[in-house]
């Protein structure tokens, strides 16, 4: 998860346009924002917790000018949620000065952190982001070659934008777990997580940047280096493609929602069932719902109605703000009272927000409720950016089918095949990471399974 946004612009207000690139990744972080400016070389930044919208104002805008701008919105998965992890933050090295927003997670956090403070760096927060942005404030070669040799340190996924020494600087990790594309608006040049927020500002989505690259993008345009070999095999999140990238975006060349509606297609075709009606579990449900309605001819409908002022209650910090945030964001109509419902949700991760809605449909009347999900069961923690690092959080990881069935109260669940999902993406396996439904991993992952979220926080007096 998180969000990064990057541009380079000598004649554009580049925090407005940094501004409005995070509007349309706001879906990647609710906690905190921010964005950093550099103006000749000065480094400006500013990061609060909540929304885009309540930490900038038109005041605030107007004080961020240069001629390079960062953006990031975060969703907490190393660090826990107050302001010193805000991103991007601004790290003061003996080289150089850099300011950083990072979209992902470093297995090897905890051994980093140790070379530096033998270093004599203290670090200020709690986040894996610093560390990153420690290695290349200190590294005393010329910038590009610092973030090479920090980028030969670092394991894990990694999907990073910075500003430095006047230039905007953008580099993924060689598995390409997060995305990361470069686009050009006019003249001037943009990097960003998703081709959504290039398209909100305008921007041609130019290409990807690649697995173990680093592009500088400097008075003359960018310059690209492969820093450290790509992966034998790629590794891109196959969460994006059902859950975490908006529809509109496209991962790989490939459309999200065109994606999604075959998933529901597909699972249409393998777990079909008699019904009234086919609704979604809004939003990141709604085209696989399509998909499974248009395949089975069975009627769609809303059903349930989402309270679009309640972010995704899956990104919330702790599971008591996230089982609040289920029960403001959704109410069914009264159009499933005597009716067999499918309700299709694109994952089941804790169980919680099924759990509820099931129990919502029954109690607005529904006769039946079949739950059919386009992502097969969750079993296993993610070490590369997704906020379930222990599989006692996971209602698959240790319950058969039929268990979580009735966990969640529904008169049917099944899930897509793993073939079937694939299929839908339109990518080969040796293409993405799909270690969170086959616990296998493409890195190396601590024995220990000590990458919790708070790991790095100072130990209460």
């Amino acid at each position: 998860m998180c969000g990064v946004f990057g541009i380079r612009s000598v004649e554009r207000d580049v925090a407005r346009i940094a501004y409005f690139g995070l509007f349309a990744l706001q879906h990647r972080g609710q906690e905190s924002a921010g964005i950093a400016v550099s103006d000749d070389g000065r480094l400006t930044a500013l990061r609060d917790m909540g929304l885009v919208t309540q930490v900038f104002d038109e005041q605030k805008l107007r004080g961020l000018r240069g001629q390079l701008a960062i953006g990031h919105t975060r969703y907490s998965t190393t660090g826990s949620t107050h302001w010193a992890n805000a991103q991007p933050i601004v790290q003061h090295g003996r080289a150089r000065t850099v300011a950083l927003g990072h979209n992902g997670n470093l297995t090897n956090a905890a051994d980093l952190r140790a070379e530096l403070a033998a270093e004599g760096l203290r670090l200020r927060s709690s986040s894996d982001t610093e560390v990153i942005a420690a290695l290349v404030a200190g590294g005393e070669a010329p910038l590009e070659d610092a973030v090479a040799a920090a980028m030969t340190r670092l394991d894990g996924a990694y999907s990073v934008v910075a500003l430095s020494e006047g230039k905007l600087v953008a580099f993924r990790d060689p598995h390409g777990f997060r995305p990361l594309c470069l686009g050009r608006l006019g003249d001037d040049w943009v990097v960003a997580s998703e081709t959504c927020a290039l398209d909100l500002v305008g921007a041609e989505h130019e290409r990807e940047i690649q697995p173990g690259e680093l592009v500088v993008v400097d008075e003359a345009g960018p310059h690209a280096l492969q820093a450290v070999p790509p992966a034998t095999e790629g590794a891109l999140c196959i969460f994006e493609f059902f859950y975490l990238a908006r529809p509109d975006s496209r991962l790989a060349g490939v459309e999200v929602h065109g994606a999604r509606v075959r998933m529901g297609e597909r699972l249409a075709e393998e777990s079909p069932v008699d019904a009234d009606l086919v609704l979604p579990i809004p939003d990141s449900g709604t085209p696989a719902a399509i998909g499974f309605a248009r395949a089975t001819g069975i009627p769609f409908s809303e059903g349930l109605i989402k309270n679009r002022y309640v972010g995704r209650t899956f990104i919330e910090p702790d599971q008591g703000l996230r089982e609040q945030g289920i029960r403001l964001k959704f109410n069914p109509l009264a159009e499933v009272a005597g009716k067999r419902v499918v309700a299709v949700d694109d994952s089941i991760v804790r169980g919680n927000t099924t759990r509820q809605i099931v129990a919502m449909l029954f109690d607005a009347g529904a006769a039946e409720v079949h739950v059919r999900v386009s992502s097969p069961p969750i079993i296993a923690p993610c070490f590369y950016g997704i906020d379930f690092a222990a599989e006692d959080e996971l209602v698959a990881a240790a319950r058969t089918v039929e268990e979580v069935r009735e966990r969640i109260g529904a008169t049917s669940l099944a899930y897509i095949s793993l073939e079937g999902l694939q299929a839908a993406t339109r990518r080969p396996a040796s293409a993405l990471c799909r270690a969170c439904l086959t616990r296998d991993y493409p890195t190396r992952v601590p024995v220990e399974l000590k990458l919790s979220k708070r790991r790095f926080e100072p130990s209460p007096a």
